[in-house]
């Protein structure tokens, strides 16, 4: 059945309705876009290069049916889970830092250049 179907012109299809914008600019959209698909892609790579590591170590050869049928156990599985956490905080700390940046925002400069100015007597 999924072999007559065109994966590659599927994965070019256009979804139907407009796009959701995010940012004033349509070019940040589409960069956060693209930045998102190539985060996807090296994480299925780097899952795929633990498999390869994992049938390496357990066999010292490999062969494609190995490759492909492989499913982790329980301590590998808790090992990529880890490692594919601490790689999307990775990738995503700059939004992460955006976000916090918004919930918290530094006060302005003047604030501070105020209170340090302030007589000691006013802080107590």
């Amino acid at each position: 059945m999924t072999q007559d179907i065109d994966w590659i012109a599927r994965s070019g299809a256009r979804a139907k309705g407009g796009r959701p914008a995010y940012f004033d600019e349509m070019a940040v959209d589409r960069l956060y876009s693209l930045t998102l698909a190539l985060t996807a892609e090296l994480a299925a790579t780097r899952e795929r290069l633990d498999t390869l590591e994992r049938l390496l170590d357990k066999g010292g050869s490999l062969d494609r049916a190995a490759l492909e049928t492989y499913a982790p156990d329980r301590e590998a599985g808790e090992e990529r889970g880890n490692a594919m956490r601490a790689y999307i905080a990775r990738v995503m700390r700059g939004f992460q830092q955006e976000v916090e940046a918004m919930e918290n925002p530094d006060p302005p400069v003047t604030d501070w250049v105020d209170r340090l100015s302030a007589p000691a007597s006013a802080s107590a």
